[in-house]
């Protein structure tokens, strides 16, 4: 994994203006939801966000795909990476990868749970290479644990995990735990631009 610096949040290297407006747009109309909720950690919640009601539209698939491969291109990495619940991203995101005019990118698929049958492999897709360099994909980040579950199932292959990509940090601790173990951040919007209404 890379320690090198990488800057948190947007940018303007992650896609046009017009293009972060209808995603961020979106997001707010869509996955955040305001009230009292339980998260997966036991915890209590003043929202709820669900990136699958913005990445399973086509519309919004397309956009977060191009603003995550236009990351990748910017580190020059050769695949991406993510565990079973962001499928869709990782098939979005290699197939324009194939009409921007860069080389194509591969995508492997950590599984939370190794298969019983079949290979039993933790990881699916293209056998990853020693060396190569790779980006880490995931629709939210809170504690980073699935993100550093899924870097640390790539390390025996030899990769080198470059950054992990979100499309929206919780700023709840995400990034500082990746960032002990030479995880970098980025990510595409951060909760602090998405106000709880009025």
């Amino acid at each position: 994994m890379s320690a090198g610096p990488t800057p948190h949040g947007p940018g303007t290297e992650d896609g046009g203006d017009a293009d972060r407006a209808e995603l961020h747009r979106m997001l707010a109309e869509r996955s955040f939801r305001w009230g009292d909720f339980t998260l997966s950690s036991g915890r209590r919640s003043d929202y709820f966000f669900d990136a699958k009601q913005v990445t399973l539209d086509g519309r919004g698939l397309a956009l977060v795909a191009s603003m995550m491969l236009s990351r990748c291109r910017r580190l020059g990495v050769t695949a991406v990476a993510g565990d079973d619940g962001v499928g869709p991203l990782l098939g979005a995101v290699t197939a324009l990868s194939t009409r921007d005019g860069g080389t194509p990118l591969h995508a492997f698929m950590v599984r939370k749970a190794a298969k019983e049958h079949g290979t039993a492999a933790k990881v699916a897709g293209p056998a990853p290479l020693p060396g190569e360099r790779v980006v880490l994909v995931e629709d939210v980040v809170t504690s980073g644990e699935s993100l550093i579950r899924a870097a640390l199932a790539l390390a025996p292959s030899g990769v080198e995990v470059v950054e992990a990509v979100v499309v929206v940090d919780r700023e709840e601790g995400g990034e500082a735990a990746l960032r002990d173990h030479d995880l970098p951040l980025h990510a595409l919007y951060r909760r602090s631009q998405f106000p709880a209404p009025g």
